[in-house]
């Protein structure tokens, strides 16, 4: 084992991140430094202040504005599946990812299967390789099916997209492209042409738990979302396996009794200085994928309240967290109107030094990277201690 003090573990978290100074190169080339550091991105398409792709990005990487996580990283650099959840993920790993044709268990392939008339995966592969890149919607009608159900939430009625859909599972297909109306996509020999035939590790399980592990900075060995994607292999094994080989440390934090899977050699790491920014974080941003973590090394408790009703959140529905020198020192709730950033309300942690000119220069960052007018505007309602209202 070994021993973290919280603060210790605190410090590695943010700078193993890439939380404490900007890294990467600005504009293009710094986002795809930045997906090869981070491993993935998670996507969520939800936008109030940007998406969470778009917060994981202007967190890290300067001289870039909404969107161009996809508009710099497809088609070539990256490439859409299941990791952490729905993520972006380095090119250099399709073939990993195509040789494992890897799901969530609850995406319920032989069910898609069923409602898939015989012969129209081929031949939606076929369109795709004959018109691609081509936008979803202007796939060939092929009729309709019954839609999945998930508790309610229903799938695409549309055969074509359905198979389309089961195409990209399998990484038949790839998506290349997002616009306004919804994803572009096309074959992967033709858009990444550059890496498809790549020699590369078949063991899935192995390669993403390594990258999982990197990616988290601290992988807790309990059960929990930031195992998504890879519960089976948390059970088996492997994480027992890359110990012995020398690839993972077993830690353990002060204070606390859940151990946790870290790169070896992490505590020889060396990160830059903080550079004084306050920064907006995503709500899935891989420093606070482990919510459990987080309270127990930052004293911050943080849920994502979005899918709760209205009356039982605590604070809000798109509330995000806000870090400074190395602490969550508050969070908030805002949205872009008129090309600014409306700030609805602010709650600050009690007992943490809260720095107003940091705050404000992060705000009009963020304003010229997501409103382009580089200003924002901040409503009536008053700064709110961490007290839920």
């Amino acid at each position: 084992m070994t021993p973290l003090s919280p603060e210790q573990a605190r410090d590695y978290l943010v700078g193993s991140s890439g939380l404490r100074a900007v890294q990467h190169p600005r504009g293009r080339a710094g986002v795809r430094a930045l997906l090869d550091a981070r491993r993935c991105i998670q996507l969520d398409p939800l936008d109030t202040i940007g998406t969470n792709a778009d917060l994981v990005a202007l967190a890290r990487v300067d001289g870039i504005k909404k969107g161009d996580v996809y508009r710099h990283l497809l088609p070539g650099a990256a490439f859409e599946h299941f990791a952490k959840e729905r993520c972006l993920i380095p090119a250099a790993r399709f073939g990993v990812w195509r040789s494992g044709a890897h799901a969530t268990p609850w995406w319920r392939t032989s069910e898609r299967m069923r409602k898939l008339p015989p012969g129209v995966l081929d031949a939606v592969e076929a369109e795709v390789r004959s018109r691609g890149p081509i936008a979803l919607h202007d796939l060939q009608s092929r009729g309709r099916t019954a839609p999945m159900d998930w508790s309610g939430w229903k799938g695409t009625p549309k055969v074509a997209k359905l198979a389309a859909e089961t195409l990209w599972r399998q990484c038949r297909i790839v998506v290349c492209g997002r616009t306004a109306r919804g994803k572009i996509v096309d074959v992967p020999d033709r858009a990444l042409a550059h890496v498809v035939d790549l020699p590369h590790d078949h063991n899935f399980d192995r390669t993403v738990l390594l990258d999982r592990v990197e990616a988290a900075g601290l992988l807790a060995e309990t059960s929990g979302p930031h195992w998504s994607m890879l519960y089976d292999v948390r059970g088996g094994p492997l994480p027992e396996q890359l110990i012995a080989e020398g690839l993972l440390e077993r830690v353990t934090i002060t204070g606390g009794r859940r151990t946790y899977l870290a790169p070896a050699g992490f505590r020889d790491r060396g990160f830059p200085a903080d550079d004084g920014r306050m920064r907006i974080l995503g709500p899935l941003d891989p420093m606070i994928w482990d919510r459990k973590l987080v309270e127990h090394v930052f004293g911050f408790r943080y849920v994502w309240e979005v899918y709760k009703p209205a009356a039982k959140r605590t604070y809000g529905w798109y509330v995000v967290p806000l870090l400074h020198d190395g602490r969550l020192v508050g969070r908030m709730e805002a949205h872009v109107e008129g090309g600014e950033v409306v700030v609805d309300t602010r709650w600050l942690e009690d007992g943490a030094a809260f720095d107003e000119d940091a705050y404000a220069a992060a705000i009009r960052r963020h304003a010229e990277a997501v409103a382009g007018l580089g200003r924002a505007h901040k409503s009536s309602a008053t700064a709110q201690p961490c007290t839920p209202r």
